[in-house]
């Protein structure tokens, strides 16, 4: 990041007064893409707009301008600094060419470029949110300039070559195809796209008929790889397409939008997707090798439904600046859930946001760092860094209560009222509370205030009176709730079902449910008197968002009859009421493992067992003091290969179990030879597909222990030698305990700019595994060396390094947590560079922050557990 590529929303603000773009031209030239030695494009560029103003800058991050054209006059490009180009002389209405050598990506930013090593073919696409449009072509780089874009695009033409729009026209010279895309309804430079290489592709319609007499039809296209085809699921994304655009076009009454509906799956994917309207990408993770669970297809189905979601809420209808991002994820997120539930077969979606997505939210809204739901971001480096657990996780939580207060007829009645009146522009939140007053007929300031422009994180806590019977004589449930950036007391009002759970034939039922207010300090819940209870549950149904706690019977309870819960979204809130104690430092980690043995083999959800196990394993190396740490993995070790050898063949169950052996094996040496057991099939039970990605976990395991040579970690590459393969063979590498290994891994992490983003991960990932702690001088090296990595990366892989080499560390016995020597070189780093980059600094006080909790949680009294 050596040129300055930040831009303020005071500066896009201005320049929005003053240029209205009309259109986009985009001309590039991929003749040479597959060639590796050629690293660069050529990028033509011709913009018409008005402008009331001599002068403004284009944005454009290119190895070189080659010409700058200005209403037909020639201008000098040698004042383009690496990511402005300014352009003075301006007319009424211009005509700006800009013709540039932009490069390609390694990092999955811009147009990256990726060689497959199954067959050698070269494959392109682009991602560019928040602003890395100006990565592949010049432009102007902010949500509210919005324009019709027509691209042309010159490519082998044995390729698929794709844009958001279907073709217009193509011709051919030789070789090569020149492909004019129709252009685009009015949208943002961020959510254009291109994709080209040799895609294999599948095709299907969706069309509808509807009640008023009209009609419509979409093409459907679903593209990978080649080398992946005989993995790719087509029928099943479709399927879930066209479930998804059946509801969207009912509930939100403005027909699709964008003509075509592309879904491309691409490697070395920075996220999980991207609502890229006509052609929407997503992560190849999505693609299963091998065995898939029944969760990890719901979760394909509901990231699909998130990114349709955007096709009208996000694209058509764009936040003005990245303030609004909050806004147009918040109510993706929403939709995900809610139309993967309503729609398609996977009807316990909303479970699975109770126990792993809002967890995320409850995490982000516990740091320093935390914000509103409507943040303020001055600039796109803090755009860049709130795509977190608040704009996503905590906002669906938000306006699934705002839908459930206002109804869900009213909630739909305002959005189809939103997008008509701002199709094809850009809005701000008051826009859509507008709307949504208007068909409830409600007053939204107080909610909007308390709900989306404070922070942190309402605790709730049931004090429990019982009578000489047992039975509850008086119910009150405290709310604690502090803004953290203010310091004031918040008083959010909930809407609520608080679930009264007693045992009845061995197992927990739910033997009362109570629908009310909580607001307060305190609130009296007169409704319970008498009933007996020995597990009372607020917020049962995940109505709202708050940390729920549970008294100390409930927790009593949870510990003996937990999966005998019927509700798999009620036993999720408890399972999520205990991992937040956890984290908390309220419930100690070994009375969190003691409920995890007693309870996640009879988990019924095999989903929801795996999310337990994962927070086990974290307990263990995050929040268990060391001492009890060996005793516990081996116990871990023990549970899940009980677990593994108790399942059904060929379940899901089965598969999650042989899947977290293997991570639990990586920090014990008591599971290593039940992991060579897997791997040469001895141990390896009846109905289990031992494929290629469970065998890379098994390696990765085995090597965490040192107990996996180089020759047999190389043969294993030999037998998968693919992107998955590789990626899984680097982290093998980097995750042996050795000295050699982590100098190799920190080496190549910190000073190789040829490694991807994917590989980066990797190394880092394997250089702190918890196997094997990296020396002490490597906590030196790390703050000695992050303000350079900000300088001289892509913020991309500048955040990789920082985040994944971040120094860790365990609470020796007797020491006081705030003396630990990484929190006081933490501490100091941050007190001598208050003028590093915020992003930077946010990273460092969000991971200081962890460590702290870590420690504390570390230094936890006894158990509570009786």
């Amino acid at each position: 990041m050596t040129a300055n590529i930040n831009l303020t929303h005071a500066e896009c603000r201005q320049r929005a007064t003053t240029v209205a773009v009309e259109g986009y031209r985009i001309e590039i030239d991929l003749a040479q893409a597959a060639d590796a030695d050629v690293k660069t494009f050529r990028s033509t560029s011709t913009i018409t707009f008005t402008a009331t103003t001599a002068s403004t800058w284009i944005d454009l991050i290119a190895d070189r301008v080659v010409s700058v054209t200005l209403n037909g006059q020639a201008l000098d490009p040698a004042s383009y600094d690496g990511a402005r180009l300014p352009v003075s002389g301006l007319a009424e209405r211009n005509e700006l060419v800009v013709e540039a050598d932009c490069v390609f990506s390694r990092d999955g930013q811009g147009l990256h470029r990726f060689t497959d090593p199954v067959d050698g073919k070269t494959y392109l696409y682009t991602h560019f949110e928040p602003t890395d449009a100006r990565r592949l072509y010049a432009n102007f780089e902010q949500p509210d300039l919005k324009a019709a874009f027509t691209f042309v695009i010159t490519a082998p033409q044995d390729w698929q070559i794709v844009s958001g729009q279907a073709e217009e026209s193509r011709t051919s010279t030789g070789d090569l195809a020149t492909v004019t895309f129709e252009p685009t309804p009015r949208q943002s430079t961020y959510i254009t796209a291109i994709a080209a290489g040799p895609y294999h592709r599948a095709t299907d319609t969706w069309s509808i008929a509807r009640a008023d007499g009209s009609t419509q039809e979409v093409a459907l296209g679903a593209l990978c790889r080649q080398s992946m085809a005989e993995y790719f699921e087509a029928e099943s994304i479709f399927e879930v397409t066209k479930q998804g655009l059946d509801f969207f076009d009912r509930e939100f009454g403005y027909p699709y939008p964008w003509g075509k509906y592309d879904s491309i799956f691409v490697p070395e994917y920075n996220l999980g997707a991207m609502e890229n309207p006509g052609l929407v990408t997503f992560t190849e993770n999505y693609i299963h090798r091998g065995a898939a669970t029944r969760a990890q297809k719901e979760s394909r189905a509901e990231v699909i439904l998130h990114e349709m979601s955007h096709m009208w809420f996000g694209d058509l209808v764009t936040p003005r600046w990245w303030d609004g991002l909050w806004l147009k994820e918040s109510f993706a997120d929403l939709m995900g859930y809610h139309v993967c539930e309503a729609a398609t077969e996977f009807k316990d979606a909303w479970t699975t946001f109770a126990s792993g997505r809002k967890p995320w939210a409850y995490r982000q809204d516990q740091l320093p760092t935390t914000h509103p739901i409507v943040a303020t971001i001055d600039d796109l480096e803090a755009a860049r860094q709130n795509f977190d657990g608040i704009t996503y996780a905590k906002g669906a939580s938000a306006l699934k209560q705002l839908m459930a207060y206002v109804g869900r007829d009213a909630f739909f009645a305002g959005a189809r009222e939103y997008f008509v009146q701002h199709a094809f522009d850009s809005t701000e939140l008051d826009d859509l509370l507008g709307c949504l007053e208007r068909s409830s007929g409600r007053d939204l300031k107080t909610w909007s205030r308390v709900w989306l422009e404070t922070a942190g994180t309402s605790e709730l806590t049931p004090v429990v009176d019982v009578d000489s019977e047992g039975r509850i004589s008086r119910l009150t449930v405290q709310q604690v709730a502090t803004d953290p950036l203010t310091g004031e007391a918040v008083s959010r009002p909930h809407r609520l079902v608080i679930g009264l759970y007693d045992v009845v034939d061995g197992s927990l039922r739910r033997t009362k449910a109570i629908e009310t207010d909580i607001s307060g300090d305190a609130t009296e819940i007169p409704e319970a008197v008498g009933v007996s209870a020995t597990l009372v549950l607020i917020n049962d149904d995940d109505l709202s968002y708050a940390k729920v706690r549970l008294d100390a019977t409930s927790l009593k309870t949870a510990h003996e009859h937990l999966a005998t819960i019927e509700s798999p979204l009620s036993r999720a809130l408890v399972w999520t009421s205990l991992w937040n104690a956890t984290r908390d430092a309220v419930l100690p980690a070994a009375d969190f493992l003691d409920i995890v043995t007693a309870q996640a083999s009879r988990e019924p959800d095999s989903a929801l067992m795996g999310t337990v196990l994962t927070n086990a394993k974290s307990a263990i190396e995050s929040y268990l003091p060391v001492a009890q740490r060996d005793a516990a993995r081996t116990r871990l070790v023990e549970t899940c290969a009980a677990g593994l050898a108790a399942a059904a063949p060929e379940s899901d169950a089965q598969l999650i179990w042989a899947r977290h052996l293997t991570y639990a094996a990586s920090t014990s040496s008591d599971g290593v030879d039940a992991v060579r057991g897997l791997l040469d099939g001895s141990a390896a039970p009846d109905g289990l597909s031992v494929d290629a990605d469970l065998r890379w976990n098994a390696w990765a395991s085995l090597a965490a222990q040192d107990a996996a040579t180089a020759q047999e970690l190389s043969g294993a590459l030999a037998a998968d030698d693919t992107m998955t393969g590789r990626t899984a063979y680097v982290l093998a590498l980097a995750s042996r305990p050795t000295a050699d290994a982590k100098a190799a891994a920190w080496d190549k992490a910190t000073t190789d700019d040829t490694v991807t983003n994917d590989h980066l991960r990797s190394l880092v990932q394997g250089f702190n595994h918890a196997s094997g702690d990296p020396a002490p001088e490597y906590v030196e090296r790390y703050f000695a060396s992050i303000g350079d990595w900000w300088g001289s990366r892509t913020m991309v892989m500048a955040s990789i390094l920082a985040r994944g080499l971040f120094p860790g560390g365990s609470l020796s016995e007797g020491q006081d947590p705030a003396e630990h020597p990484v929190v006081r070189q933490a501490q100091g780093w941050l007190e001598q560079h208050p003028d590093a980059p915020k992003a930077l600094r946010r990273i460092v006080i969000e991971l200081l922050d962890d460590l702290q909790r870590n420690l504390r949680a570390q230094a936890t009294a006894p158990s509570l557990v009786e």
